[in-house]
């Protein structure tokens, strides 16, 4: 166990952020106690071009076993990998089990995933004590009570409170104050940071960027003309500037994208496969949608190589829609116009954005030179007509065909 005790931030609002350490692999070892001093992975099933690394417990990581490889990409690493099938109830019902305990010291609880959520706690300190000692006293009940370990990060806003949670594990508490961060979190590299993916990071590499005390330090004007509006995001994070509320416990997050993805069993080659593996995808979309009377603006196909390469694409739409037939329409389009007939697809994704209510008002330029209309009523009658068969007697009672597009 580690704590890093420091005193408190000095901002008026406590954040924690916990996360659960390993939390698959943990989860599954609960079965298992004879397997705790060997490496474990969970893993997708091979056959099925599942087969990566899902999660895996700490001695599979010190040989270098890393979540999303290969399954035998991780068997060369280590020859001894257990491998055991994932059991996502499982792992559900845990999370929830975890997320009760944190609502024993607050009512403002805003889970980030399965296994991490985001605490303040700022109102609990005369019951339970300060920010640490909230951080301490989680980690020991989850510990004796459900038999796994979380680390905890405490600081004064949400983004800090994330990279605490990662720089001690397991079972850790580290605490991030405006006099610390220099010397805990600014040496750290620039893809620790949260939402700093691969592309970015060498985008600030190139602009000789390397840590996070350097992009907290760069000129927010360079970060936003480099990355657009991303590199005023990371500039706000790297400051700890943020007030964002933590929501409570069961209040929903507003609706950003409606989106479906699926890996196929074989790959795709050519449009009538294309058609084929887009229709099921887009129809999920559109009538996700429907049910929560919303339309999108904008329609983005992802798609990933069997080498695992990915590309993204998107399409802005001149009118917005939630009909199954036109989210199809555009991102068949959209695929013809980036992806050769003959380059095979492993996984497509089609997700919905820039969504707006049915009932907004929505106003177009019309042009002689191009077709912009609303969705077609007699269309919408009968995704409206299947979508209610399917209420009544299951999602596979009725499913669209796949229509010839002009």
């Amino acid at each position: 166990m580690h704590t890093d005790s420091l005193r408190q931030p000095e901002s008026g609002r406590v954040i924690l952020h916990c996360d659960c350490n390993n939390f698959y692999a943990s989860v599954e070892l609960l079965k298992f106690p004879e397997l705790r001093d060997k490496p474990v992975a969970v893993a997708g099933d091979p056959e099925g071009r599942h087969g990566i690394i899902l999660a895996k417990n700490m001695i599979a990581k010190r040989y270098g076993v890393q979540t999303a490889e290969t399954v035998w990409q991780a068997k060369k690493k280590c020859p001894d990998l257990v491998l055991l099938p994932p059991h996502h109830d499982e792992y559900e019902a845990m999370s929830r089990r975890v997320n009760e305990i944190y609502l024993s010291v607050t009512d403002q609880v805003e889970p980030f995933s399965v296994d991490e959520s985001w605490l303040d706690v700022t109102g609990s300190q005369r019951l339970f004590g300060d920010g640490q000692s909230i951080a301490d006293l989680l980690r020991r009940r989850i510990r004796e009570e459900l038999g796994i370990t979380i680390s905890v990060g405490v600081s004064d806003n949400r983004w800090w409170a994330k990279l605490g949670s990662d720089y001690k594990k397991p079972d850790a508490a580290t605490l991030i104050t405006r006099e610390n961060v220099t010397r805990l979190l600014y040496p750290l590299p620039i893809q620790d940071m949260l939402f700093v993916g691969r592309a970015a990071a060498d985008v600030l590499r190139r602009h000789g960027i390397t840590t996070i005390g350097m992009l907290a330090a760069a000129p927010r004007e360079s970060l936003v003309k480099w990355l657009g509006k991303q590199g005023e995001s990371l500039h706000a994070m790297a400051n700890g500037q943020d007030d964002s509320p933590v929501r409570r416990w069961g209040e929903a997050e507003a609706v950003k994208s409606v989106g479906n993805g699926m890996t196929f069993p074989h790959d795709l080659i050519g449009e009538e496969a294309w058609r084929a593996g887009l229709m099921p995808l887009c129809d999920s979309v559109g009538s996700r949608l429907r049910a929560q009377h919303l339309k999108c603006r904008t329609i983005t196909v992802q798609i990933k190589d069997p080498q695992l390469k990915v590309i993204s694409r998107q399409k802005t739409l001149a009118m917005p829609t939630s009909l199954t037939k036109i989210i199809f329409r555009e991102a068949l389009s959209i695929l013809q116009h980036c992806w050769r007939q003959d380059a095979p697809i492993r996984l497509l994704t089609v997700t919905a954005s820039a969504l707006c209510g049915e009932e907004e008002e929505e106003t177009a330029q019309l042009s002689f030179l191009t077709d912009v209309r609303p969705d077609d009523p007699r269309q919408a009658r009968i995704e409206q007509a299947m979508d209610s068969v399917r209420r009544r007697f299951g999602k596979s009672a009725i499913s669209p065909g796949t229509p010839k597009v002009e």
